[in-house]
């Protein structure tokens, strides 16, 4: 057993670990990190990366990237152990089940720990398709029991919906959803109309796969008039270059501006280009509960949507009357909800302008911030004032210099 480094002026110091994403990605970093980091805390981001990099107040340090899935859940995992330790902060906040027994290890060293749901993890193996059918359910099973015997041992639980807090000790968890920064991205400025200059363009943001509804969208695409002169633009990365070359084979393919992946200003200029926000999850476990960020990017840009009828979706986008809801299986109704939005350019202009309302009104990160910081403050109040005992494993003295 040896200590940890001495603090100094740790007592305020939150390590943010992730094994998965982006150091950049928009929940840990633009909303969360950056929330922390303009509230005083000391904020650093453990993550793949090529090398430290500085984010305006936050601090990146970088792990090697992992070379494929199993090198990322053996040496990335244990990389990030490593290298957050070495951080020796009040607080660990960790993005991802894998590292859960990362989060295990800091807890019997005396840290504090709280661990971010961004996904229902059971829900989410019964849709891998590089897991064998016939063991995705119990894999699900033993991966759900395994999440929430750990997190029973964790100081706090921060979940991306309520449908996922559900899954966990109330008394620990806190929701904090995924919905839009003020001003981040409403530069379209809530105008739709032909008056705007904008040409019939449609626009996904986001993850490219086949349970996000890339085929669906294309092939509605196809199915449109001519004579609508229809295109959309799509920013962001395929699952896989297999997809990438059969999506771009499709007929639709020819009415699509492929990005690739965007920057968050990048995203903001995009937005003010075109007409209409596209989210086609497909009814999978994982999406039927989810609340997707980019509907809420879409509203605050000021675009209808054109979304999945899914139960909460519907509720949200109803209630708020800021887009159309089709079946994402099926394109011929996708192709309607495109055309309706074309031909009825003053409802659409409407629906968007009522969306981007309800995001300055109600569906705003400036609201979920205010639980973020009341968490970390109540952490501070608890934590401990003794210097903990670290685990020995390595020269943890030497790393701590």
């Amino acid at each position: 057993m040896t200590l940890l480094p001495e603090r100094g002026n740790g007592s305020r110091k939150v390590c943010v670990l992730t094994s998965v994403h982006s150091p950049e990605d928009v929940r840990i970093f633009h909303k969360e990190a950056v929330s922390l980091a303009a509230a005083g805390y000391e904020v650093t981001i453990v993550a793949p990366h090529p090398n430290d990099i500085s984010l305006g107040a936050v601090q990146v340090k970088s792990v090697p990237l992992p070379k494929a899935r199993s090198d990322r859940m053996l040496r990335t995992v244990w990389s990030v152990f490593q290298a957050g330790r070495r951080e020796a902060a009040f607080a660990y906040h960790l993005h991802d089940p894998e590292l859960l027994p990362v989060g295990l290890l800091l807890k019997l060293s005396g840290r504090r720990v709280i661990y971010d749901v961004h996904e229902d993890v059971p829900r989410d193996i019964l849709d891998k398709d590089w897991i064998p059918r016939w063991l995705r359910k119990p894999i699900a099973m033993l991966a759900g029991f395994i999440e929430i015997a750990a997190a029973s041992k964790f100081d706090a639980v921060v979940a991306a919906t309520p449908s996922i807090a559900r899954r966990f000790p109330p008394e620990k968890t806190c929701v904090l959803q995924n919905f839009s920064i003020l001003g981040e991205l409403d530069v379209a400025g809530g105008g739709l109309g032909v008056a705007c200059g904008k040409e019939n363009m449609f626009v996904y943001v986001g993850g490219i796969s086949e349970i996000r509804g890339i085929r669906q969208m294309i092939a509605a695409l196809h199915l449109l008039s001519p004579s609508l002169r229809a295109r959309c633009a799509i920013a962001g990365r395929f699952d896989s270059a297999k997809l990438e070359k059969e999506v771009s084979c499709l007929a639709g393919w020819s009415s699509t501006n492929y990005l690739g992946w965007q920057s968050r200003t990048q995203v903001a200029t995009l937005l003010a280009q075109v007409r209409v926000g596209l989210l086609l999850f497909q009814p999978v476990a994982n999406h039927t509960e989810s609340v997707p960020t980019k509907l809420f990017e879409y509203m605050s840009a000021g675009l209808p949507v054109i979304a999945s009828d899914f139960p909460l979706w519907r509720e949200i986008v109803e209630e708020t009357g800021c887009g159309l809801l089709v079946d994402p299986t099926k394109p011929k109704a996708i192709a309607e909800g495109m055309e309706w939005m074309l031909t009825h350019i003053v409802e659409a202009d409407n629906m968007g302008r009522r969306g981007a309302e309800a995001v300055r009104t109600c569906y705003n990160w400036n609201r979920e911030e205010k639980k973020l910081l009341e968490l970390y403050a109540r952490l501070e109040r608890r934590s401990e004032q003794r210097m903990p005992i670290a685990l020995g494993l390595g020269n943890s003295a030497k790393e701590g210099k």
